[in-house]
């Protein structure tokens, strides 16, 4: 198996193909607003909206740059202000989730139509090439998507029963 193959495959169990881990947009499916914005009482976490949030924000940077539109990366002062959410609606939620959703499919579609010498070429503004940025930013998901699966058991949001 390739990089790109195996790439492909990670990128795809991070949104919507099962793996060892359940996939993001199926983790999402039934999260309420109510759900999204819950923080344990100690406050110590971040709750399932800032998360995505979060994961949004490194990808859509990402995504940004590889396409060489850095005047519409968006911006944040450090890592902590990258979960701040938008006003709590679900229309914004909703939103929130779909622009996720869109541009890690946009990602993938990238590293899809990508040639061998592309993989490895350095993205402006980054410090490695498509193929460590995008291996980084599965981990990086599938670390958060963790987190989210069980802030969902800890409110009681997790069905009792799935197929992963």
């Amino acid at each position: 198996m390739d990089v790109k193959t195996l790439l492909l495959q990670q990128w795809a169990s991070c949104l919507d193909e099962e793996d060892w881990f359940p996939p993001l947009e199926k983790v999402l499916e039934d999260i309420t607003v109510e759900q999204a914005i819950w923080k344990p009482a100690d406050g110590a976490m971040n709750s399932i909206w800032e998360l995505v949030c979060h994961l949004l924000f490194y990808e859509k940077r990402f995504l940004m740059r590889f396409l060489g539109e850095t005047a519409n990366e968006p911006q944040a002062e450090n890592n902590e202000s990258t979960f701040r959410l938008p006003t709590e609606t679900l229309e914004n939620w909703k939103e929130t989730k779909q622009e996720y959703f869109y541009v890690h499919r946009e990602l993938g579609k990238i590293l899809a139509k990508s040639e061998h010498e592309d993989l490895y070429r350095k993205i402006p503004g980054e410090d490695n090439s498509l193929v460590l940025e995008l291996k980084s930013l599965a981990m990086h998901d599938a670390y958060h998507i963790g987190q989210i699966v069980f802030l969902s058991k800890m409110q009681g949001a997790w069905p009792g029963k799935r197929s992963f």
